[in-house]
């Protein structure tokens, strides 16, 4: 299609608005995501009173789906430029609900050993989806003119919080009715189904059936990436995967503080998705379809938050035309009530325990601009490396936490320490913006 032929459609046809289908979309399979992510984190405490398994064991279980995702992040950016977003991603879909619903399986084979089989299983889940948040990327950055591109980051990006609203709930219902296993063999079932609608649905926007000239034309012309997806084989060829190009990202201040305050504010969410619902049932005594109904309500306000924090960046932007106040604003204002989790220490009643985690956790979504950040300051070169670093520095904290998590608990006989941990992150996450950071700028690299 010529830019003759797009201009010649703009009168004459109203915008199809596709792309406002892809986004929610993306946002359904990305809450899956999470969910598969949270299973073991619900059916964890079932699962080890039937299995034998300690707190420190927990923790390592819990930590393994980061270890893979951690390391898997930069091979999984190069499949996508090798092979494309699509074929990758849908593959992607369809590896880890298999096995997410091998997890219900351990245990009933003699022979292998709980622990170590449980974290393989989570470990390959862990492989499976590191291209799930690059490819989330890399269709934003092709479905959106720059200017929607922070608010289309800001709603997937809010799935995280949505996926405990819609299956933590549905989760520990399963547990108290049908017995642990049976979460991940309707999660596991669930995802195929979600890579069947992937493959049938998604398509890049020059080749979509669905979108017309009007809505190409904008998307374009605003810096939508229409045809990202034309030559992906070609592009693998010329990779930016090189150690100078590592080197270069890694060498940068700005560079290195935006990744420790997405490490930092990952610490809370991988509290949230591991070890949450546990200190819920361990140290506030709830039953298990009770703290999916308790995790629900904090994800819930980290959903709304999550919104809050993307629509107010952008608005801010255009009215002040000032990056770093329309960035950090938001993030400072979101860690500072993120902070508030540190309270639940000192807090008796269940009901202010889940407040305070639901205004942190609201906190926790106003600050999650990073992936906009990204796309702010990225080279235009290595926009795909930077994004790939990015996550992987910031999924260290899915490693380091479920583990660090374990043994205090194990040591102490108690969540008030974890919580201190956690909310010491918060801070951090403020004096890494504020103070490393600097002015938020495109990076221009040799």
């Amino acid at each position: 299609m010529t830019q003759a032929t797009v201009a010649a459609a703009l009168p004459a046809e109203r915008p199809t608005y596709v792309r406002y289908k892809i986004i929610a979309f993306i946002f359904l399979i990305t809450a899956i995501n999470y969910a598969d992510r949270a299973t073991f984190s619900i059916a964890g405490n079932a699962a080890a009173g039937e299995l034998g398994i300690s707190p420190v064991q927990t923790g390592f279980i819990l930590s393994a789906f980061a270890w893979a995702y951690v390391l898997g992040q930069i091979p999984g950016g190069l499949l996508l430029d090798r092979f494309g977003t699509k074929r990758i991603y849908a593959g992607a879909i369809a590896i880890w609900s298999i096995f997410t619903a091998m997890q219900g399986t351990v245990g009933l084979i003699a022979g292998l050993p709980v622990v170590a089989t449980l974290f393989a299983l989570r470990f390959m889940v862990g492989v499976a989806e590191a291209p799930s948040f690059p490819g989330n990327a890399r269709l934003v950055a092709a479905w959106f003119p720059g200017a929607e591109r922070g608010t289309a980051s800001a709603i997937f990006n809010s799935a995280q919080y949505f996926s405990l609203v819609a299956f933590a709930p549905l989760m520990g219902w399963l547990v108290h009715d049908f017995g642990w296993r049976a979460v991940f063999w309707v999660m596991g079932a669930l995802g195929l189904v979600a890579t069947a609608m992937f493959v049938r649905f998604i398509h890049s926007p020059a080749k979509h059936p669905a979108i017309n000239a009007t809505e190409l034309a904008h998307i374009e012309t605003g810096g939508g990436l229409i045809h990202m997806e034309d030559g992906v084989g070609q592009a693998a060829k010329a990779s930016t995967f090189t150690w100078h190009n590592v080197r270069q990202l890694l060498a940068n201040r700005m560079m290195l503080g935006i990744y420790l305050g997405q490490y930092c504010i990952n610490v809370l969410t991988y509290f949230f998705v591991t070890w949450f619902p546990i200190y819920l049932v361990k140290e506030r005594g709830l039953n298990i379809m009770e703290a999916g109904f308790a995790a629900a309500a904090p994800a819930l306000c980290g959903f709304v938050g999550g919104l809050i924090g993307g629509f107010a960046s952008d608005r801010i932007l255009k009215r002040t035309g000032n990056l770093d106040l329309a960035r950090k604003g938001p993030l400072v204002v979101g860690m500072l009530l993120a902070t508030m989790i540190i309270a639940c220490v000192w807090v008796e009643a269940e009901w202010l325990v889940v407040t305070l985690m639901a205004v942190a956790f609201f906190g926790k979504g106003i600050a999650s601009l990073g992936w906009a950040v990204m796309a702010d300051v990225a080279p235009k070169s290595l926009a795909g490396l930077s994004g790939g670093v990015f996550n992987m520095f910031g999924n260290v904290a899915g490693i380091v936490t479920p583990i660090v998590v374990g043994y205090i608990v194990a040591m102490t006989g108690s969540f008030d320490l974890a919580l201190v941990f956690v909310g010491a992150h918060c801070l951090l996450t403020i004096f890494s913006f504020l103070v490393i950071v600097g002015p938020i700028r495109r990076l221009e690299i040799a």
